[in-house]
């Protein structure tokens, strides 16, 4: 069967560093108070000239070069973002100019936090189906520019930044010792949406909004669906907790990322955190901690990695692969 494969991953932050120390000048906060709830000690937001596209391309593009690739052997970008350059056309599409490409597709996915797992996810449903062979998987975010920086509630939680992968078609035997995409789930519902929203759209307010969101019940549900897409994708593929060398989660919250790894019974030795560099980058958060770990050489070909995010929507989802 066909399975898609990770052959290069890419990563890119804006140049301005913003400490916990510098947002209590901002706002009425505190370097421990944010520490103590939410294990972030700083984030990068972006600056004039750096967008979404611009960081999404970067990202790509070194992910590209990682595989030992050029932009023209791309057949497919999708962009998972919240935060596009513009309403249209589709971020994705201005980093395909970016790129230099002129073949093949490109879009966007919408799904918050959620959107790297929906995009991968999208990207393999495509590879298999023979429509797609090399594919760039893109999550890059602005979120500093649809923040209350009057809400001390969620402006100190996020940042800006990109990651990327590549994934490309190859033949696999169908059993979990493959290397790709193994298996993945994903959810949604909308009952949720008010819990974590923007303020804001073209079709209602004709503005771009402001992020909002009642911390206190995203905390609440987050454990539990997190964990609810990991045991579907365990049962799937008839793997455990066990056969899992790295969980890579969305990036939101230390207390989130630790509950779920004690619930699913993954040591804490075996998580990917990086949410106290980065904050909350929403999409990027997972591309931007694979990077890392690749970098650093944790994350080693043949070891198998799980992905696990929630957003706002609420959407969830988990893919389960072996890099």
């Amino acid at each position: 069967m066909i399975r898609s494969v990770v052959r290069g991953v890419g990563a890119a932050l804006p140049k301005r560093v913003l400490s916990n120390r510098e947002m209590e000048s901002i706002v009425d906060t505190s370097d421990e108070w944010i520490v103590q709830r939410t294990g972030i000690q700083q984030r990068y937001i972006a600056g004039e000239g750096e967008t979404t596209a611009s960081l999404g391309a970067e990202a790509a593009l070194k992910a590209i070069e990682s595989a030992g690739l050029s932009a023209a052997d791309i057949d497919m970008i999708i962009c998972a973002t919240s935060t596009p350059d513009n309403t249209f056309p589709a971020t994705a599409v201005n980093i395909q100019n970016r790129l230099g490409i002129t073949h093949g597709f490109a879009f966007d996915v919408q799904a918050v936090c959620s959107g790297f797992v929906y995009a991968v996810t999208t990207a393999d449903a495509y590879i298999r189906g023979g429509l797609a062979r090399r594919v760039l998987v893109i999550g890059a975010e602005t979120f500093s520019r649809i923040l209350d920086w009057t809400d001390r509630t969620t402006c100190v939680l996020f940042g800006d930044g990109a990651g990327a992968i590549l994934l490309e078609a190859a033949e696999g035997a169908g059993t979990t010792a493959d290397r790709g995409v193994l298996t993945a789930h994903l959810r949604s519902d909308g009952t949720h949406k008010d819990k974590l929203y923007v303020d804001g759209g073209a079709s209602t307010t004709g503005t771009v909004g402001h992020l909002r969101m009642e911390g206190r019940e995203v905390f609440k549900h987050a454990v539990g669906m997190i964990t609810d897409v990991i045991e579907q994708s365990f049962e799937a593929s008839g793997m455990t907790a066990a056969d899992v060398d790295w969980l890579v989660p969305h990036q939101a919250n230390r207390r989130i990322i630790d509950g779920s790894a004690k619930k699913l019974g993954i040591p804490l030795e075996k998580v990917v955190v990086t949410v106290a560099e980065h904050g909350n980058t929403s999409a990027a958060s997972i591309p931007l901690a694979l990077s890392v770990a690749v970098g650093d050489g944790r994350i080693k070909p043949g070891d198998v990695v799980l992905l696990e995010a929630m957003g706002g929507g609420f959407t969830w989802g988990a893919v389960l692969l072996r890099w």
